[in-house]
């Protein structure tokens, strides 16, 4: 299901509903721009949130730009390991509408 020539067809989107797909490409632009967060602690936390929503297509792209913004693999691994503490701290949390009152 997931294979990166699928993102070639994002061209096609944009004429499709070209409106949107403009609001959508600045929305996305201007998240990620330097701003009170520095850029590459936006594409960390946008590393981390790709882990947990588990798409390989945002992990590719947000690792990499991460990557041309500075961060080195000690800063990624350390992005992926809070990704899996929400992810496992909400599983605990979670856990407790099973038990009866």
């Amino acid at each position: 299901m997931y294979n990166s020539e699928n993102l070639t067809r994002l061209k096609k989107m944009d004429g499709l509903a070209p409106e949107v797909m403009k609001a959508f490409w600045a929305f996305d632009k201007a998240a990620v721009a330097e701003g009170a967060i520095p850029v590459k602690y936006k594409e960390l936390i946008a590393v981390a949130v790709a882990l947990t929503t588990q798409c390989p297509y945002c992990i590719s792209i947000h690792s990499g730009n991460a990557r041309r913004a500075g961060a080195v693999d000690a800063e990624l691994t350390e992005a992926g390991m809070i990704a899996a503490a929400l992810r496992a701290g909400a599983a605990v949390t979670h856990a407790t509408h099973a038990l009866l009152s």
